[in-house]
Parts: C-alpha cells; sequence; structure tokens
C-alpha cells in the first residue's frame, strides 16, 4: 500500500510545471523580476537571446563545439572552423545593428478565452508608417509558460511594403486551466543567412484565459423546489420579444388594437384584449468545495471544474443565470446580462478557470453569503470531491429558506467510491474528463 501511495503520489507530479518552478507567472512578477539587480544585470544576455534566432543558436552551438575541439591548435586544425564561424557571427551581429525597424508598430490580438488543448491563434499585425520598404522579416512568440507549447513557432514575411500593413500568424496549445499572461511578441529583421536579426520591434503583452472543458452534461435535473425569482432578467437570448399570455381583460384607453381578442369580444359583448407577461431567466448560484484533501490527484479537482462548467452550460441552455458562484468561502456575483447564451456562459467559465486547492465549504459561511440573494435564487447546485454531512447539512438549510439544492460529487477513479451523502449524485473523474455523456 505505502509503495502504491508513493508511485500515485510521483504521477502526481508534472514534471513540467517543476522545471518552470523559478519562472514568474503572471506579467507583474516578471517585470519586477527584470527590474531588479539581477535583473539588469543579465539584460545583455536577453538581449542577445532575442537577437539570435533558431538558426543562429544551432551555428553558435556548433561555435562552442569546435572551440573546444580546436583547443590543441598544435595537432589540429579545427581552430580554424571555429575562426571562420566567429566570423561569420561576428559579421551577423555587426550587419543585424543596422537593420532597425524604424517607423514600424506591431500589435497583437487574440480571443479572450480559450478551451484547455484547443489550438489559440495569435494574429501579430504590424505596420510599416514610412516610405521605405523591409524585407525578411520574422515574428517570434514568448517564453510560454510550463503547460505552453507552439504550434507555428515562428513567421516570416518576404518583404512589408511602404505604408502598409501585414498580419503574421502563430498558433499555440495550452494544457492548463487558468489566466495566462504572456509577454511581447518580437518582429525583426533577418540578416543573410539567417544566423541574427535586427533590433525587434514588440508588441505588448497579453492576457487570456483558459478555460476548463466543459463537461458533456445531457440531462440536467433541476430540484423540484425551483421557482422564478420575482422581477428577474428578462430573457433575451430569442428574438425579438418573449412573453407568456397571462389572460384576457376588458379594453382600456390606449391599449393596442393587435391585442384585441376577437372570440372574447363576441362572447362578452364588450372589447377584450390580450395580457401579457414577460418571461423570466431562472437564477441559480453554483456553490463549489475547492477541498481536495479527500482526492488531492489533481486532475480530479480539474474534473469538479469541468463538471460544474457542464452544469452551467446546461442551464443556459435552458434560459438559466448562474447568478453567482460560491468557491469556498468567496461569493462571486455575475451579473450576466449578455444577449448570447455564450455571454451568459463566458463570465461563468473565467471565474472556474482560476478555481485552486482550498478550505472546505462551510455552510455558516455559504447561508451569510447567499442570505442577501435568497429572494431571487431558484436553487443552488454543490460540487464537491468529498461528500459529507457539511454538505447534506447546507442542502438542508438551503431547502429550509426554500431553495432546493442538489449535490453532485466527482470522485477519484482510481479509489474505491466513497460513500455519498443522501442526496448527492457521485461521477468518475476519468468519464467526465474524457468527454463522456453526463446525466446529472
Amino acid at each position: 500500500m505505502k509503495r502504491r501511495a508513493a508511485l500515485d503520489a510521483l504521477a502526481d507530479v508534472d514534471l513540467a510545471r517543476l522545471n518552470h518552478v523559478l519562472i514568474p507567472t503572471s506579467a507583474e512578477e516578471r517585470e519586477r523580476w527584470r527590474t531588479s539587480r539581477a535583473g539588469r544585470w543579465l539584460r545583455p544576455l536577453f538581449r542577445f537571446y532575442e537577437r539570435t534566432p533558431r538558426e543562429g543558436q544551432l551555428v553558435g552551438s556548433l561555435l562552442v563545439l569546435a572551440g573546444l575541439a580546436g583547443l590543441e591548435v598544435d595537432r589540429t586544425d579545427t581552430h580554424l572552423v571555429w575562426a571562420l564561424l566567429t566570423g561569420l557571427f561576428g559579421a551577423s551581429y555587426v550587419a543585424g545593428a543596422l537593420l532597425r525597424l524604424d517607423g514600424v508598430t506591431a500589435t497583437v490580438s487574440l480571443p479572450p478565452r480559450v478551451a484547455v488543448g484547443e489550438a489559440v491563434t495569435f494574429a501579430v499585425t504590424v505596420t510599416n508608417a514610412t516610405d521605405r520598404a523591409h524585407t525578411a522579416l520574422r515574428c517570434d512568440g514568448p517564453f510560454l509558460p510550463w503547460d505552453g507549447a507552439w504550434t507555428t513557432p515562428a513567421a516570416t514575411l518576404p518583404r512589408l511594403a511602404p505604408h502598409a500593413q501585414q498580419t503574421f500568424t502563430l498558433g499555440a496549445r495550452f494544457r492548463a486551466r487558468g489566466e495566462h499572461h504572456l509577454d511581447a511578441f518580437r518582429v525583426s529583421a533577418l540578416v543573410p543567412l539567417g544566423l541574427s536579426n535586427g533590433p525587434p520591434a514588440h508588441t505588448p503583452g497579453c492576457r487570456f484565459v483558459v478555460v476548463p472543458p466543459v463537461a458533456k452534461v445531457v440531462k440536467l435535473t433541476t430540484p423540484a423546489l425551483a421557482r422564478h425569482q420575482p422581477g428577474g432578467v428578462p430573457r433575451v437570448s430569442s428574438t425579438g420579444e418573449s412573453f407568456d399570455l397571462r389572460g384576457v381583460r376588458p379594453y382600456r384607453a390606449g391599449d393596442p388594437i393587435r391585442d384585441l381578442h376577437a372570440r372574447s369580444w363576441a362572447r362578452t359583448g364588450y372589447p377584450v384584449v390580450r395580457e401579457y407577461q414577460q418571461e423570466y431567466f431562472r437564477r441559480v448560484a453554483v456553490v463549489l468545495d475547492p477541498d481536495t484533501s479527500a482526492a488531492p490527484h489533481a486532475a480530479v479537482l480539474d474534473a469538479l471544474v469541468s463538471l460544474a462548467a457542464g452544469v452551467a452550460s446546461a442551464l443556459a441552455r435552458e434560459d438559466t443565470l448562474v447568478d453567482l458562484v460560491v468557491v469556498g468561502h468567496e461569493l462571486h456575483e455575475l451579473n450576466a446580462r449578455g444577449g448570447l447564451r455564450s455571454d451568459l456562459l463566458g463570465p461563468t467559465l473565467d471565474l472556474l478557470a482560476c478555481v485552486e486547492p482550498g478550505e472546505p465549504v462551510d455552510p455558516n459561511v455559504v447561508m451569510a453569503a447567499l442570505g442577501p440573494h435568497a429572494g431571487r435564487l431558484s436553487a443552488v447546485f454543490v460540487l464537491t470531491v468529498s461528500p459529507s454531512e457539511r454538505h447534506e447539512a447546507l442542502g438542508a438549510r438551503l431547502r429550509a429558506v426554500g431553495i432546493a439544492s442538489r449535490t453532485l460529487a466527482v470522485y477519484d477513479a482510481r479509489r474505491p467510491q466513497p460513500v455519498p451523502c443522501a442526496d448527492a449524485t457521485m461521477f468518475a473523474h476519468d468519464a467526465v474528463l474524457r468527454g463522456d455523456p453526463v446525466s446529472a
């Protein structure tokens, strides 16, 4: 058992993340490091790296090997190879200093969010505001975080005409959810042979959110106590006005003629009009318990977040707002007002993307957070990896104030399924991550 536990713990270690443990993840932290004393000392080295494309790095590696092999000049002529490569390198850097992109500006555009594992496209647009053409331009992407990999690491442009605009396209994939900050993209002019490039033009840094994969929730049963909240948000996912027929009443001056109900008028002998009431979104809350002490495997929390995203997506298809999200002890009020269903789901995905392991849900804290909003809520979905008496107590307290609740739990499929609480529905984490159909 101890050996198996040790193997499981080793499998949970992400070596790619470990390789980047000393690299700051946010743009603010990286900028703070650059302006530190160590960053200022290493700045020439970074500039040298920026001006050396992959071809130059390869030749530079050969230069070092030739230098080591040619140390004994009386026994070999390898030092002549070193001298040749050094001359090429030196000439390239001297020529590169003359290839400044004066008057050239660069910007980058990208989608605000992308799903885990999905390709994201960065469009780098360069604008030449001068009367001079630039040739052999190359666009390089920044150093990616531990979970990123370039699918098209560099792009080239033969010629940028005067007063012209061109766009480079680079692609990448990211396998970890969360907010991502990338440094500037670089556009520079290559010297002949491509061993070096001129001083680059930089884009601003960029930010986007890698959202969790949306679990395939094909059926979602809303709790029986669910109700339309009074004075809620009018439905806007349909085209035009969306109203329910409330009944008929006698005509009053100013009523639209088109609302006259001919049959009722004929039956009663006086004008009668139809009366409508506007349809409303139902509004629900999602309570996500980030306590992973019972299932420390990172994939289990990812499956829980994916299931929460699937629940939010299923609710959006039913014209239901995920209005409040409680993660641990923090309440997030989304206040979605978008006219499209994707707008209703997007803020929820952005929030779920940044969920990290945390303290277990406290029923008292949740009730205090939801209390001011209880009058407008129809139901609460509680999601956890360790269903327990706490979640039963929370569901009972919610029902006591007239709010229906359901508990959905994800368990580690590598271990025996835990005993669920009375109203919990259990799902294996690997089935959720594989995209198997889920009925909740």
